[in-house]
């Protein structure tokens, strides 16, 4: 089969797409024939990622496609149904083996190309505002990255799970306008306003019960300023570094705030399904209503998976980056 893999570690040049060992599933698993995945800041980290050795491994944490093989017991999943699901490794391929616990059935009115939009994104915020953020009714949330995939899926959910009031930043006014269009109650140009003093004159002084931070150490100091007392403060991603100088541990004890760092990814594959469980049960009706949409910003064919990470670390995309396995005129 055909995969994308690395020649070394570093730029989007090292990408290659070679053959690869057809994937056999183990007992519990589905064989999937992938029909479109997806581009991830992950894949970029592992991408670049000096201590992997050779051989290198099949990129790619997410995909959608149809059931080809099922080695498990569910009898949901026949020969032909239309599923996505995250995978640990190896979903830029045309084949990936996962267990059937963790499968998303794929309704009809879901394209593959939106379908492989829907794991990553909206497992990851529906992880970090429900399980760990613990987001109420009513209260008010800051989304940091309004315009990437987890942060359109987060807008998404607060508004229609929650009705939480939403708070949003992006560089541009284009990403802020869509951030709008999905829900968001308030948007920040981070590039040209300082976010903490709009939060707190949003919140009249008070700040926010709930921050989804993929930013990091430049924030550090206004997401502090932006916390309410007794605030939830998760760390998703550290794309403004990952050091902060002189830190003072001794102010979150004086606000009480709750700091929770996550990766979805390397979590243990009993959790991946129990979350896709919940997920599925209370957020999958909302896609099937058109309450909620995966956000697609802009297809490429499978053999221009170097051209779509570039096209991701230039920060072009509002919303996903998808990668398709199937010819033009025969895309789902």
């Amino acid at each position: 089969m055909k995969a994308v893999s690395i020649n070394k570690p570093g730029s989007a040049a090292e990408l290659i797409i070679e053959k690869r060992e057809k994937p056999t599933p183990q007992n519990g698993e589905l064989l999937i024939k992938v029909k479109a995945t997806a581009i991830n800041r992950t894949d970029i980290m592992k991408r670049e990622n000096q201590q992997l050795q050779s051989p290198y491994p099949i990129l790619g944490v997410e995909m959608a496609g149809v059931v080809e093989e099922n080695n498990s017991s569910n009898t949901e999943f026949a020969l032909g149904t239309r599923v996505a699901s995250l995978v640990n490794n190896g979903s830029y391929a045309e084949y990936v083996t996962i267990p059937a616990e963790r499968v998303i059935h794929l309704p009809d009115e879901i394209s593959f190309e939106e379908g492989t939009a829907i794991p990553e994104v909206f497992l990851t915020a529906y992880q970090t505002l429900y399980w760990l953020g613990k987001l109420q009714q009513d209260e008010t949330v800051l989304i940091h990255a309004g315009g990437s995939g987890v942060g359109t899926a987060a807008i998404q959910l607060a508004k229609q799970l929650t009705d939480a009031k939403v708070i949003t930043t992006a560089g541009s006014a284009e990403k802020l306008d869509f951030c709008k269009q999905l829900g968001a109650d308030e948007t920040i140009n981070y590039k040209t306003e300082d976010f903490s003093e709009r939060v707190l004159e949003i919140t009249d002084g008070e700040g926010v019960e709930l921050i989804l931070d993929f930013v990091g150490a430049s924030y550090w100091e206004k997401n502090f300023k932006s916390i309410k007392v007794d605030g939830r403060w998760i760390l998703i991603g550290t794309l403004g570094g990952s050091v902060v100088e002189n830190v003072n541990i001794g102010s979150l004890l004086g606000k009480r705030v709750t700091l929770k760092a996550t990766v979805l990814t390397p979590r243990s594959d009993g959790y991946k399904a129990e979350l896709t469980r919940e997920f599925v049960e209370k957020v999958l009706p909302l896609f099937k209503a058109g309450k909620i949409h995966p956000i697609i910003d802009r297809v490429f064919p499978f053999e221009e998976v170097a051209e779509a990470h570039r096209y991701m670390e230039d920060n072009k995309n509002t919303g996903k980056i998808i990668l398709s396995l199937e010819k033009e005129d025969n895309r789902a």
